[in-house]
């Protein structure tokens, strides 16, 4: 047959398409019994109609899938196909179910070859997901095991199929198509003598399943992030800081975004107060002096604009009265979350005297769990991966660079971490010249937000960027969604392929320090 002479059309199965259902059931099911009884199909049509699948061939029915609604807790465990028949071979359709039971899918034998199977599979997938049900079970056939039956248990049988050493053409196809099998069911169908009765428990799970009673409180899965390339400029108070700050905040406010983010030190234009810059380390206490009114400030605006806002980071004395750097997450509840840099730059450590934190965490937000980590930070790989082993969604950055190249460090590892954690990085910095400050006479950026590199992103997976060394704000919305989906069924699946049988990563606890740790 040709191609060209293909007019394929899917649509839903209907009670006048009986005739062509049973021609197609006879012709492949003459082992085991042949087609439902038309009865058993309209009551099934009726009950569950978007359930019943087929393609048609101008008007000729080529390939069909049956489904019905079923308990998740009752078919995720060994059962027999009779516990899908009720009495005068009517299918127990469930209107209540949380999940589809695969009945059977069929394909005309001289359209074999044209991956109609598929089709019918992704339909039902999107059927699955569009109802918001758990998964698509199935009671799979292995219908060559009676070849081998004498020389290797359906066990073994079924190792051999998943590691492509034997093919089946119902096994290999349902594994083909992401199923996994859950059991091995016995006597599933008595009669099925060419799976010698045995049957595979099959599952696909629908990762963007919501049970019913957290639809209501569930988080949003499409967000949108602002955030702003920040001029460093001189102020002659503080006041003038913050009101630039709220300035922007009201600005991606009024845009509905769920996060504004600074940069790092966003705020250290406020060492020019200091008459006398002579002394690094007085100059850095002296700015560490605003940090708690801008945390506070911050925090404000957060809930008065009702928006989420990555306070860029600043310099916090700490109870030991050491130097931190520190970036906040002011939730629009007023909530006050805090994650210090964990790794110093040289010049931070010899000009500044600032000392490294011990504590790494995921926080939850109305509009995803996100990382935070501050510029230097993002460079060793081993954070990301420990926030993303938390599910986190979005890696936050707030980054202070002078040059091009010690950007473009930043720049491309942080790109790196949202490929290989399966996240999206926000990356935003500050810019302008500022001679009269010392370590401010440069800065370099172009803030950016990177995605993971799947067909579902864009394909330089950017999702958007800032012209560079421009004092501007900058949006991306971000679904979330997606990450679930590459996760399980992206190109590659970076996480899930870990080799855990080799190595490990792990938080070392510093509670102790603190004294907060309990043993």
């Amino acid at each position: 047959m040709s191609v060209e002479d293909l007019h394929l059309n899917l649509r839903n199965l209907q009670e006048s398409d009986y005739p062509q259902l049973k021609r197609l059931m006879d012709g492949i099911y003459d082992d085991i019994g042949g087609a439902w009884p038309e009865h058993t199909i309209n009551r099934l049509v009726a009950e569950f109609p978007d359930g019943q699948i087929v393609i048609e061939d101008g008007e000729m029915l080529v390939g069909v899938a049956l489904t019905a609604l079923v308990d998740y807790d009752a078919f995720s465990n060994p059962h027999k196909y009779d516990d899908l028949i009720g009495q005068r071979e009517v299918i127990l359709n469930n209107p209540e179910g949380d999940a589809l039971y695969g009945l059977d899918v069929l394909i005309d034998p001289n359209y074999r070859g044209y991956r109609l199977g598929r089709r019918l599979y992704e339909a039902r997938k999107e059927l699955c997901r569009s109802m918001n049900l758990r998964s698509i079970l199935a009671g799979g056939r292995i219908p060559q095991y009676h070849e081998y039956a004498a020389e290797l248990s359906a066990t073994d049988y079924i190792d051999k199929v998943e590691r492509r050493e034997i093919y089946d053409p119902i096994l290999s196809f349902q594994l083909a198509n992401g199923f996994l099998v859950k059991r091995l069911m016995r006597q599933y169908l008595p009669e099925d003598e060419s799976s010698q009765g045995y049957a595979t428990l099959l599952e696909w799970n629908n990762i963007l399943f919501e049970p019913v009673e957290r639809v209501l409180e569930s988080r949003k899965t499409m967000i949108r992030v602002g955030a702003v390339q920040w001029q460093m400029r001189k102020f002659d108070c503080v006041e003038s800081v913050l009101q630039q700050v709220e300035y922007y905040v009201d600005a991606l406010s009024d845009y509905q975004s769920d996060f504004a983010v600074f940069p790092e030190l966003f705020n250290t234009p406020l060492i020019g107060l200091l008459e006398d810059q002579s002394d690094p380390v007085r100059c850095i206490r002296f700015l560490a002096g605003f940090t708690e009114r801008f945390k506070q400030e911050i925090s404000r605006m957060a809930v008065a604009y009702n928006i989420n806002i990555v306070a860029g980071s600043m310099v916090e004395v700490g109870d030991d009265n050491e130097l931190y750097n520190v970036t906040y997450l002011c939730h629009r509840d007023g909530e006050i979350d805090r994650q210090a840099k964990l790794h110093i730059t040289p010049q931070e450590r010899r000009d500044w005297i600032i000392k490294g934190g011990d504590e790494l965490a995921v926080f939850e937000t109305d509009a995803g769990r996100i990382g935070m980590l501050i510029c230097y930070d993002v460079e060793f790989p081993e954070l990301s991966r420990l926030l993303a082993d938390q599910d986190m969604d979005i890696l936050m950055v707030p980054f202070w660079t002078d040059t091009k190249n010690s950007y473009l460090r930043v720049r491309h590892c942080a790109q790196a971490r949202a490929i290989e954690n399966e996240c999206y990085v926000v990356v935003c910095g500050s810019v302008g010249n500022l001679p009269s400050i010392e370590s401010l006479d440069i800065q370099y950026a172009q803030s950016a937000v990177f995605s993971p590199s799947d067909f579902s992103f864009p394909h330089d997976a950017v999702m958007a960027e800032t012209t560079p060394n421009t004092e501007m704000i900058m949006f991306s919305d971000l679904d979330l969604e997606r990450l679930k989906v590459v996760r399980s069924e992206g190109s590659v699946t970076n996480l899930k392929d870990r080799r855990k049988d080799l190595f490990d990563l792990r938080l070392r606890d510093w509670s102790w320090k603190s004294g907060s740790r309990q043993d």
